[in-house]
Parts: C-alpha cells; sequence; structure tokens
C-alpha cells in the first residue's frame, strides 16, 4: 500500500467534539487583506490547509511579510504589493488563483500564475472576462483560459458594472477586489446571492460597500481605495463542518458537536437540507463565543429530498450530502449542479461514482443527478476509491467508510490542501 493510500475502518460509534479548522474562504481573504492594507493585520484561527500557505507564499512574493503560525502577522508595504517577477505558484487551490488575478490586475506589470495539474484543467475564463473590461490583460491555455495564466495588470483600472453570468463566490471576490484599483466605483449584479465573506471583510477593513437585494439576487457596490489593516478572529469553517454533521446523521450511534462556525445563510445551506431529510441537526448558541454557535448531529433516519445548487451556492458540500442520500430512504435530486465539473475533479462524475460505490442506483439527466438510497449507511457496501487531487471526494468516502462497511482511499493526502488533521478529528469520534 502507497503512503498515499488510506484504509477507513467501520466506527463502532461516533461520538464527540470535532473543532474543524479555520474558515478557508476567510483565511484566504484576511491574508490578502492584510497584504493590500498598509501596516499591520493579524490573523488568528487561519486554516492550516495548503490551500491558504499556497496564498501565504504568493503574498511573500509579492512584498508582503508573513510572520507566526497560529496568528499570523501580515506586513502590508508602505508602497503596496510589486510584481513578484516569477511565477505565483498556486498549487491546488482555485481561490488562491481567481483572487489573486483580481488583486494582480491593479498591480502594474507582468504577472504569472501556475497550479499543479488538477487546478490547470480549471477554467479561468469566469474571470478573465470582467478583469479584461477593467482593463487588465488576461491570457490563458485554450478557450476557458487554464492555467498558467500571464496577467498584465494596470492601474487605474477601469469601473464596471458586472453581471455574473454564473453565480461564483470567487468570481465576484476577483471583480471585488480589483475594484480597489479602479478609477471609480465598480458593481457586481450576481442573480444569485453567494456567500459575502468578500464584502462582509471588505467593510470591515474600511472599504465602502453597499448592497443591494432584489429577490434571489444581490447587487455588491465598491468604492476603491486601500483597506486598512485590521485584527482578524478567523470562525470554524461549514464546509469542513459538513462532513461531520453528515457522519452524525447517518451513523446509527453518533452524536457529533461543531462548535465555533458562524450562521450565515450562505455557508450553512447543508443544515436546512439534512433537516428536510429527517436530519438530527440543532444550534446551540455560546455567551462565551458571540456570533459563534455550535452545530449538533445526531443519528437519524432520512428520507430522500430535492437539493437545488443556489441553496449549496459553493457546492462544496455536496460530496457529503451524496453520502446522506446514500443512507436515506427514496431518492434524492441534486438540480443545477453543471458546477461541480469544473472543481477539483469532475464532482458531478465523482458524486455518481461514489453513490455507486456504496450499493445506490445513481444517474444524470443533465446538469440534475440522481442518488436512490439504501436506506441506512449500515447497508454501505465497502468499497475503494480513487481521490485523485479532490480533498473533498476525499472526506466524503471516509465518513462514509467509518458509517458504513469501511473503505480504501487512494489520493487521501490531498486532504491537506484544506484539513491536514482531518483523519485524526475522525478518529477521535472513535
Amino acid at each position: 500500500m502507497s503512503v498515499d493510500a488510506l484504509v477507513v475502518a467501520p466506527m463502532d460509534h461516533a461520538r464527540g467534539i470535532v473543532r474543524v479548522p479555520g474558515d478557508k474562504s476567510a483565511s484566504h481573504r484576511a491574508l490578502l487583506l492584510g497584504a493590500l492594507a498598509e501596516g499591520e493585520s493579524t490573523v488568528s484561527g487561519a486554516s492550516p490547509g495548503r490551500d491558504v500557505a499556497a496564498t501565504r507564499r504568493a503574498l511573500e512574493q509579492l512584498g508582503a511579510r508573513v510572520e507566526g503560525a497560529a496568528t499570523l502577522t501580515v506586513h502590508g508595504p508602505a508602497g503596496g504589493l510589486r510584481p513578484a517577477g516569477r511565477p505565483l505558484d498556486c498549487e491546488n487551490s482555485g481561490t488562491t488563483m481567481r483572487l489573486l488575478a483580481g488583486v494582480l490586475a491593479a498591480i502594474p506589470g507582468r504577472h504569472e500564475l501556475v497550479g499543479d495539474p488538477s487546478l490547470s484543467r480549471r477554467p479561468m475564463d469566469r474571470v478573465a472576462v470582467p478583469l479584461e473590461l477593467m482593463g487588465a490583460r488576461v491570457r490563458g491555455q485554450g478557450p476557458r483560459r487554464s492555467a498558467p495564466l500571464t496577467l498584465d495588470g494596470r492601474r487605474p483600472l477601469h469601473a464596471i458594472s458586472y453581471r455574473v453570468p454564473v453565480a461564483s463566490a470567487q468570481v465576484k471576490s476577483a471583480v471585488l477586489l480589483a475594484a480597489l484599483g479602479a478609477d471609480g466605483p465598480c458593481e457586481v449584479d450576481e442573480p444569485v446571492r453567494t456567500r459575502t465573506t468578500t464584502e462582509d471583510m471588505l467593510a470591515e477593513s474600511g472599504v465602502t460597500i453597499t448592497l443591494d437585494e432584489v429577490g434571489t439576487g444581490r447587487t455588491v457596490r465598491v468604492e476603491p481605495g486601500r483597506p486598512r489593516a485590521h485584527a482578524w478572529i478567523v470562525p470554524a469553517d461549514p464546509s469542513q463542518a459538513a462532513f461531520f454533521a453528515v457522519l452524525g446523521v447517518v451513523h446509527r450511534d453518533a452524536l457529533v458537536e461543531l462548535p465555533g462556525l458562524e450562521r450565515r445563510a450562505e455557508r450553512v445551506g447543508f443544515v436546512d437540507v439534512l433537516a428536510r431529510m429527517g436530519g438530527r441537526v440543532t444550534w446551540t448558541e455560546s455567551a462565551a463565543s458571540p456570533g459563534r454557535s455550535t452545530l449538533v448531529s445526531t443519528s437519524s433516519e432520512l428520507t430522500g429530498t430535492e437539493v437545488h445548487g443556489e441553496e449549496i451556492p459553493s457546492l462544496d458540500e455536496v460530496p457529503a450530502l451524496v453520502v446522506a442520500a446514500a443512507a436515506a430512504r427514496g431518492v434524492s435530486a441534486f438540480r443545477d449542479m453543471a458546477e461541480l465539473r469544473v472543481k477539483e475533479s469532475d464532482r458531478f462524475a465523482a458524486a455518481l461514482e461514489l453513490a455507486r460505490a456504496l450499493g445506490c442506483a445513481s444517474w444524470a439527466e443533465g446538469d440534475d443527478f440522481f442518488v436512490e438510497g439504501v436506506g441506512s449507511a449500515s447497508a454501505f457496501a465497502s468499497f475503494d476509491v480513487e481521490a485523485g487531487l479532490d480533498h473533498r471526494v476525499v472526506m466524503a468516502s471516509a465518513v462514509a467508510g467509518a458509517a458504513g462497511a469501511g473503505c480504501h482511499i487512494i489520493g487521501a493526502s490531498t486532504v491537506a490542501t484544506s484539513y491536514p488533521h482531518f483523519f485524526d478529528d475522525l478518529a477521535s469520534l472513535r
């Protein structure tokens, strides 16, 4: 067995408290805003994963100074960031590449962004289009402009009003970050609301942000300017918590507590889905941690449901929800899931394969897919999975194996991109 292969044995019970890592989305943005600000910012509780480390290294190459481990201190250069003069390696992190492209668009000079084979297959045209409307030049590979990317930045950029064609927090964020170096206010109109981490954190750092919400959509308006240095405290990551929440509801003997979470609607849609399926998932508040909540997940009998893409804007939690659907009675429908095809792997295909490996019937119709559950995780088959470079597939497979008959995961080490201690935390529930 290779070092990158792991056997997950069935767990007799899953009980305990899991403190998931700091929110990956907030960690990336705290580092970026700290580097863009003048002076000293601090970041407490940042994600320890390789994705966030890639953002840190890139910013250091651009002239920021980042010190520390548990708490990071980010020194933004007085004269602003400058071209690195060599490629910026985003590794497996699409967030790093897309958000950094927005930052680089407003830094005059030439920049090159590269990534690992998985990231180099992901489309970057959705970011390139608005940045070019703002006056930057972005060149990539093929019609989807995959990495390596060459970006020629300029300042000031043109102020634009841009409607995002497909809901994407990363595309929105790239434009908002570029807008800090524009010659006037910029607007981003999103047809479906996505996570608000970027605009919330921009506002916290002193940037003028205006929100206009209409129906299911939102328009975000940002004024140009440099963010202020700030002391960031990163909450626990809801997307990581989703996998343990699913373990709690599908395991026959489980009670899992997940403290330190924020309850923003765009980040915890998976909780509503699990509750709709009959999952016993409840929130408790802590006077000691204002603004943070604990999610408690307990063994449940689940029934199939319908999941819409707009409920889970990032779609990061869908692999976990596929495990819940596999353990449920009846058919679950996953609607409008086209975006899964352009994640770290083709998660659309991976979701179908995982469901089948667990003993379920699963099929696709256009951008929808369906899973007919086997009624209980106890009925899951033992299975092997090749996760490639997709950390979410690793975690979903491990949860299914722990709740069911076990599994053998090839590519398990890729979980370190976001959650290096995932398997230790899983084992702690035994």
